[in-house]
């Protein structure tokens, strides 16, 4: 879900008048679900994000931080944050799965606002 929003004047969507002052909560679950957007949207897919050489893609229907002016305003730190800590481990460990990984199943334990993932266990060998 993304960040409510107040319209500020009246507006016609699908059919219905939405009156100035609604507020308007976005499913970002529908658009990152969106077959016309991904291929096979539910299953996890490195592939959506690469080109055919294998370079990183960005994908607009992909909106992790919501979009538009009012986006997160943390997204750049984020980011930053996330490039430094999986660097340092990678350059540090060899991450192994304990299972096959045809064996891990990655559905989420429950859904509402958001997934809550399910245990996973991995090997982390020093380089």
């Amino acid at each position: 879900m993304g960040l409510p929003h107040a319209l500020t004047r009246d507006t016609r969507f699908r059919g219905f008048l939405l009156p100035e002052g609604t507020n308007v909560i976005p499913l970002l679950f529908s658009v990152h679900n969106d077959p016309a957007q991904f291929k096979d949207p539910a299953s996890f897919d490195p592939a959506h994000f690469l080109d055919p050489r294998g370079g990183f893609r960005k994908q607009d229907a992909f909106m992790a931080f919501s979009t538009g002016k009012r986006n997160c305003l943390g997204e750049g730190l984020a980011r930053m944050e996330l490039f430094l800590f999986f660097t340092a481990v990678l350059q540090s460990f060899a991450l192994t799965p304990l299972a096959r990984p045809e064996e891990i199943d990655i559905s989420p334990l429950m859904s509402g606002l958001g997934n809550v993932p399910g245990p996973y266990e991995l090997r982390a060998v020093p380089r």
